[in-house]
């Protein structure tokens, strides 16, 4: 694979040494490999927030590009490493649902249990897989390493509850997967799950602290100033906004939040 990518996602910051250790560990490995910073300031242990940013990022790298995401507490614990073969990409981290987001959104194809430890540190950390286990294997697979050389394929992978929308007659019931830096508050509910509602004008929602009608809009100019809106935001994600304010301050919601929605 000449001039592969391969992106990392991690809660690590910059303070500390563990980027940087992850970036030797690849380089010494894969020379050639163009390594990408999708973020390293995922809240810490937030694997809500890391999925939702990897899901945003992955569908603009080319084709090919290993996607290595690293927001892990069980790191140390029986919780499996993975690879995730999709038609695009290949996504490496832990099974704790941070890949799981992005993964589905490309399809997946094939996934394997990491379990070869020719591919890993001769010494492993009980602390930091992601420098011996997981960094290791991004950086084989692109020096032309087989998935399948990697471990057993496995049929299933943990999906987190943040992934999961419940869909009824007349409703949708989702998560907030993010709280953005204006304050929109972003839904784990897509584009083509907003479909089956057949929303014309409004929509109902409903949080723990409040319920209310927004119009459904295509810009957040279309409402007035400090009025809420619900909109499909860049990442086809469903926003609900303030035009020119803070809809996570004005709602009193944070991430991980409930939220129904009912057609108006």
């Amino acid at each position: 694979m000449p001039n592969p990518i391969i992106t990392l996602t991690t809660d690590f910051g910059f303070r500390d040494p563990y980027v940087a250790e992850i970036k030797a560990v690849i380089l010494s490995i894969s020379p050639n490999a163009r390594i990408v910073d999708v973020t390293h300031e995922v809240d810490k242990f937030s694997i809500r927030m890391g999925a939702y940013v990897l899901a945003c990022a992955a569908p603009y790298f080319p084709e090919g590009t290993v996607h290595l995401a690293v927001v892990d507490p069980g790191v140390g614990t029986r919780r499996r490493a993975i690879l995730i073969q999709t038609r695009n990409s290949f996504f490496i981290g832990p099974d704790n649902g941070v890949l799981a987001l992005a993964a589905k959104r490309q399809g997946v194809g094939h996934v394997f249990e990491i379990t070869n430890q020719k591919l890993m540190f001769s010494r492993i950390s009980n602390t930091f897989h992601g420098r011996d286990i997981l960094a290791p294997v991004a950086a084989h697979l692109t020096n032309g390493t087989k998935p399948e050389e990697i471990g057993p394929e496995i049929q299933k992978i943990l999906t987190a509850k943040f992934a999961r929308v419940i869909k009824r007659k007349d409703s949708l019931i989702g998560q907030v997967l993010h709280i953005d830096g204006f304050g929109n508050i972003i839904t784990n509910i897509e584009e083509k799950e907003l479909s089956s509602m057949n929303i014309r004008e409004t929509v109902v929602v409903k949080f723990r602290n409040a319920k209310f009608r927004v119009k459904f809009c295509r810009t957040y100019a279309e409402v007035e100033k400090q009025e809420a809106l619900g909109i499909v935001g860049s990442h086809s994600f469903l926003e609900i906004s303030v035009n020119q304010g803070n809809a996570a301050d004005k709602f009193k919601v944070k991430s991980g939040d409930r939220i129904a929605l009912t057609s108006a």
